[in-house]
Order: C-alpha cells, then sequence, then structure tokens
C-alpha cells in the first residue's frame, strides 16, 4: 500500500517504520521542511519522503498521529489534495477530533486507532520502542466498515492488531487511562509508577468514579473495579515511562488536556454529571499552559 503518516513522532514513527519493514511504500508528512525525513531505530536508519505533494495524491492509507489539537489545522492546509476514496486513520490520544474530519473529507472512509505500544524520541532522528502493546481499529463512518481489512495489513507489520466492532469502547477505555495519569503525572513531574503511591490512591480512586459515571451515561460498559485494576496495571507496566503530557509540560508545549480531561468534562456536561476531580486538574493544567503563553 501506498501509505502516508502525518506527524512522525514517536507513534507515527514506530508505525512507518515497522509498515516500511513490511513492504508497504511509506512517506511522512512533518513539521521539518527537509524533503526527506531520516530516522534511526535499533542499529539500522530508515528514510522516508517528507512534505511531497504527489505522496498526499496517491496514499491509499493516511494515517494520523498528530497531536490531537493539531489534526483540524493539518487538515485545514491538506484536505484539498487528499483523494476522496483514501482511507483515514486516527491515531492519537483524547477525543473529539472525528467530528472535524467527518466535515473536511465527507466522502472518505474513516477508521479509528488506539494503542498501548510505548515509543520515544530522545532526539528529533532516534527513535526508541519503549513497550510492546496492541492496537485496536475500528470504523468511524459507514465508508470505515469496509475496511476491516487494514486489520490484517497492520498486523502482518506490528502485531498485535484487532478490529473492534465498537471501538468507541476502547477509546474511552484508553480515555480513562489518560484522565488519570496524564494530568497527575504532568502536575507533579513524576514517572507514571509514581502513582501507585499511596499518596495518590484517594484521588486517583475519585476520577476513575466520575469517569465511570460519564462512561456509563454515555451506555460504554464500564465495571470500576476493572477499570481501577486495568488503571492500575498500566502504571505499573509503564512505570519508567513520562507520560506524552508530562513532557508537554516539561518542554513548555501545548498540551492535549482540551481532547483528554476536556472532552470528558464536556460529555458530562451534557449529561449533568458533577466531576469536580477531573474539572480541577483540568483547569491547573490550562493554568500552567496559561503562563508560558504569556511569556511567549
Amino acid at each position: 500500500m501506498n501509505i502516508l503518516v502525518i506527524g512522525p513522532g514517536a507513534i507515527g514513527s514506530l508505525w512507518a517504520i515497522k509498515l516500511q519493514q513490511d513492504g508497504h511504500q511509506v512517506a511522512v508528512f512533518g513539521r521539518q521542511t527537509e524533503s526527506h525525513y531520516q530516522c534511526q531505530f535499533g542499529e539500522h536508519s530508515y528514510t522516508f519522503s517528507n512534505r511531497q505533494i504527489n505522496d498526499i495524491k496517491h496514499a491509499d492509507l493516511i494515517l494520523v498521529t498528530v497531536k490531537a489539537w493539531q489534526v483540524t489545522s493539518a487538515f485545514d492546509s491538506l484536505a484539498r489534495q487528499i483523494d476522496p476514496d483514501t482511507i483515514m486513520m486516527l491515531m492519537h490520544n483524547g477525543m473529539g477530533t472525528v467530528e472535524s474530519i467527518r466535515t473536511l473529507l465527507p466522502t472518505n472512509p474513516i477508521v479509528l486507532a488506539t494503542t498501548t505500544h510505548g515509543a520515544f524520541k530522545p532526539a528529533p532522528t532516534q527513535l526508541f520502542h519503549t513497550g510492546q502493546g496492541e492496537t485496536f481499529i475500528g470504523a468511524a463512518n459507514e465508508q470505515g466498515h469496509r475496511c476491516q481489512f487494514l486489520c490484517d495489513v497492520l498486523q502482518h507489520a506490528f502485531p498485535e492488531v484487532h478490529w473492534h466492532p465498537q471501538i468507541e469502547h476502547a477509546l474511552w477505555r484508553k480515555l480513562a487511562v489518560n484522565c488519570v495519569i496524564n494530568p497527575l503525572t504532568a502536575i507533579h513531574q513524576c514517572p507514571n509508577g509514581n502513582l501507585a503511591f499511596p499518596r495518590y490512591q484517594a484521588v486517583i480512586s475519585r476520577l476513575i468514579a466520575e469517569v465511570g459515571a460519564v462512561m456509563a451515561a454515555e451506555n460504554i460498559p464500564v465495571h470500576l473495579e476493572e477499570l481501577t485494576t486495568h488503571i492500575d496495571c498500566v502504571i505499573t507496566a509503564t512505570s519508567e515511562n513520562k507520560s506524552s503530557m508530562h513532557q508537554d509540560v516539561y518542554h513548555r508545549r501545548k498540551t492535549e488536556i482540551d481532547f483528554i480531561t476536556g472532552y470528558l468534562l464536556s460529555r458530562a456536561k451534557k449529561h449533568g454529571i458533577a466531576v469536580p476531580e477531573n474539572e480541577a486538574l483540568y483547569h491547573h493544567i490550562r493554568t500552567l499552559e496559561q503562563q508560558w503563553e504569556s511569556l511567549i
């Protein structure tokens, strides 16, 4: 397949390399203005065409791995170049971007994805795979239901990959994890594993209870005990990792809080559900962002 990865950050670069290794024609569209993008992974260096219009026009699949807040702006300028049959796959933290893509690309098949693979770029051209995981994909519109074959394509390149008939369930489960881990590790500037310490348990329990109430109102199957166990397992499995929001706050970059906790708050408001713990974390992160934005 001709595959374009928009946003060759850590996860985008990891998928680009795995897909290229599997024999696909892979290009990227990144911030760098150079016509090629190189990335060192293990003992090998991989090269991709970058920011070429023909790669956009001829793509069979566009994998979108930019941060959630960058999705709409990325496609405002690229949408005119995208073939109406090109499959769009959104793979990023948070929820709430698919609506804008449906508007910009009304005829394209749209697939949503969530992955638990860990990746880290200590330098712009160096990549590490920091944690083995699995990926779920599923349809976001009617045309997307014809794309179940992608499960086999991605599975062959980078297992494990599963087709999820109700991908929103998997996305909400990932959102629950992110609502707990990302803002807490960002505020306290600690690795994920620190959240297992006793001093965090009470606030984590309250956060999970609030998220669970909103999930139930959204008709997403949820059992608080099982969800708590799942989040505890993620904290343990990624104990040495620093969340993306932790890194964004450390480097004074815009975070994805509006598409993680902010999305939860919007759904909670719709259902009239109070979520004070999550709201406090949201305002704390936004205050941090506003402090360094005022210095620019």
